[in-house]
């Protein structure tokens, strides 16, 4: 029964009636009252409050020589909803929104990346180059899972590459079911596993979505219910992952979930120094003029290609730090922090 809200238009347009038009504006007002309850009749029937309004008007209309027939006051405009609204108001499946709602503020991000041999930036910024063969998780928290597999980038060759990434976007009641993504060599699809290319069918099912940047070469996936932006990338034969997480998101995992190499870089033990590779002199050279074309600034993404170069062979591997670079120059919340050096 909505007859409060019949009640509170009806004195809204009365409450500031003066003048010799008043009577007029008076009546307009009741007949818009009297439509108002007209309208709510079938779910008001047992109302006591609808009943005492229904009759007040008739009361009214006498006392005031209203006819029934006649214009309507016109319909009041809705306010637009202050900034104080409650949470359940807001789009809870806008992590941005509902951060700032929170805390007053705007979220705070953190940037990780995987890419050729494999090398690890960290949420910390910390540098590694790893050996890590097989299956090893980049994350692991109560909102995603990712995990790298690798291979040798040759037949009995030391250096590995990602040969197949698996991402796991964990259900979240109100916004999105559980999805998994999967990407291997030569297949980067730009859908989910289901064939589905957003949350799916809840009311925020839109709020995770991908988008295919360079068909078969670059995806890019948007949770937007979690603050996180997640990078594909496929360059000569290994792929590449970029993420920006809302930091919130990349600290919400428990201590049994301490195996995360975005988070505290490869083991000691899987740590491959990069000055063991450019031993000969010519190979070297040749890779770091290679390096020099796409990366001029001669950081640690610059020294993670010269090292792919010379241990695979493969010039494509300029093209893997290349495109890590750019996801952290869009990725990055500092971009200060975009250059490492060791």
């Amino acid at each position: 029964c909505k007859i409060l809200r019949c009640n509170s238009e009806y004195v809204a347009a009365t409450l500031h009636l003066r003048g010799p038009g008043r009577t007029a504006a008076y009546c307009d007002a009741l007949r818009s009252y009297s439509h108002c309850t007209r309208k709510t009749a079938r779910t008001c029937r047992g109302d006591l409050a609808y009943h005492s309004a229904v009759h007040g008007i008739e009361d009214l209309m006498i006392q005031n020589n209203c006819s029934k027939e006649g214009p309507t006051s016109p319909p009041r405009p809705r306010p637009p909803a202050p900034n104080h609204q409650g949470l359940e108001s807001l789009d809870i499946c806008n992590y941005e929104k509902s951060f700032l709602y929170k805390h007053g503020q705007p979220p705070t991000y953190q940037h990780c990346a995987a890419f050729g041999d494999p090398h690890i930036r960290t949420f910390h910024d910390d540098f590694h180059t790893c050996r890590v063969e097989g299956s090893w998780p980049l994350l692991d928290n109560d909102y995603l899972f990712v995990q790298a597999t690798s291979s040798p980038v040759a037949k009995g060759s030391n250096a590995t590459v990602t040969s197949k990434l698996t991402i796991i976007f964990k259900n979240m009641k109100e916004c999105i079911d559980q999805k998994v993504y999967q990407a291997e060599i030569d297949n980067l699809p730009a859908a989910f596993e289901d064939g589905s290319v957003n949350g799916g069918e809840r009311p925020g099912g839109s709020s995770l979505a991908i988008r295919e940047r360079s068909p078969g070469r670059h995806v890019e996936i948007h949770a937007e219910y979690i603050g996180t932006t997640i990078a594909v990338r496929q360059a000569g034969r290994q792929l590449s992952f970029s993420i920006r997480a809302a930091e919130e998101v990349a600290r919400a995992f428990t201590e049994e979930q301490d195996l995360q190499l975005c988070v505290g870089g490869c083991p000691r033990s899987q740590r491959i120094s990069r000055s063991e590779c450019c031993r000969g002199r010519t190979a070297a050279e040749t890779a770091r003029a290679l390096c020099k074309e796409m990366l001029p600034i001669e950081d640690v993404y610059f020294q993670s290609c010269v090292f792919d170069v010379v241990t695979s062979g493969d010039a494509n591997f300029t093209m893997a730090a290349h495109g890590a670079l750019e996801d952290a120059k869009v990725f990055l919340p500092n971009a200060e922090k975009l250059h490492i050096f060791q």
